[in-house]
């Protein structure tokens, strides 16, 4: 049964309750996500959620091709998946590959990899799409308690996308500046020098001018800060000592934390960085970019501090199975 199939057979009553696998592989993670969803009372049971940091756009920016070893380790967490998806018995899978999929020389090797394991193509999304699969995963689960229009601002690994709406999206953009890519670019030196981070602060405000050309920045009610670089920056915040994704989704983190904790990263070595309990050790390294992403948007919409989700992309990867059939 395909995806258009069982959105009918929702539509219709006929079954209430499917099961859909999710993958997002992004610059710095693949994540995968296999969850019960019901259309009919828009409820989400999520059966297993997990993640890996494999890297896979390392040196994308200045290579312009996937590395042999990143393809290695995605392909390996890939297949862990795969398994894990048989053994739910998941009715559909779809499979989003982002940023560096997007501008690699050598994406055919990443597809074929994908078809071998998982049985079906990667889909390599525009930044728009990234977009509106980010909002939609982002604001479902809101409520009528949280003030719109939404601002969603995604900070991945090579890009990061913002979009604008209320119910559904209305205005979205994605720029190629995100916690990896930013890091390679600028941050030569451990902790990086005042002139590395002007370098990165002018990066992120020009990218930030691109994005006012299309998204109303300063126009939104609520910033919705999702993907691990602000989830983490959030735990710091909480002064969770383990990553606990209960405490994170939908706690808030006012601007003025972020900015502090911007510039303690932004000052630490990589082992001070690591040192911090809740920082993955796959971030370790580009945290610091991660979080001055995130300050400079605050401080270019004007807002008092953020909404953290759990719920990002790949929660609109697997609602979109049911709720966009291609």
């Amino acid at each position: 049964m395909d995806t258009r199939e069982l959105h009918v057979a929702s539509v219709r009553g006929e079954r209430s309750v499917t099961r859909v696998a999710a993958v997002d592989c992004g610059t710095n993670s693949i994540r995968l996500l296999v969850t019960d969803l019901d259309p009919a009372s828009g409820l989400q049971r999520d059966v297993d959620r997990r993640m890996r940091i494999v890297r896979l756009g390392q040196d994308v920016d200045r290579t312009g091709r996937l590395a042999a070893a990143a393809l290695d380790r995605t392909m390996a967490a890939l297949a862990e998946y795969v398994e894990v998806i048989k053994a739910s018995g998941a009715d559909t899978v779809r499979m989003v590959a982002t940023s560096a999929t997007r501008d690699a020389e050598n994406a055919d090797e990443f597809v074929a990899g994908v078809r071998s394991l998982l049985g079906v193509d990667p889909e390599v999304v525009s930044g728009d799409d990234e977009a509106w699969l980010s909002f939609t995963g982002a604001t479902r689960d809101l409520g009528a308690t949280v003030p719109g229009p939404y601002l969603v601002v995604d900070i991945g690994g090579g890009s990061t996308e913002f979009v604008t709406g209320r119910s559904t999206p209305e205005a979205a953009r994605s720029v190629d500046i995100g916690a990896v890519r930013l890091t390679e670019r600028c941050f030569a030196a451990d902790p990086p020098t005042a002139d590395q981070v002007a370098a990165a602060v002018a990066a992120i405000d020009g990218a930030l001018d691109q994005v006012a050309s299309a998204v109303p920045l300063t126009e939104t009610a609520t910033v919705i800060g999702l993907a691990g670089s602000v989830t983490t920056v959030g735990a710091i915040h909480l002064g969770l000592t383990e990553y606990d994704a209960a405490s994170i989704h939908h706690a808030q983190v006012p601007a003025a934390a972020v900015a502090e904790i911007s510039d303690r990263l932004l000052a630490a070595t990589h082992a001070d960085r690591a040192a911090i309990p809740v920082i993955h050790p796959g971030r370790v390294d580009v945290i610091a970019a991660g979080a001055l992403i995130l300050r400079r948007v605050l401080e270019r919409a004007g807002a008092d501090g953020l909404l953290l989700s759990e719920h990002d992309i790949l929660d609109g990867i697997a609602w979109s199975q049911l709720l966009n059939p291609r």
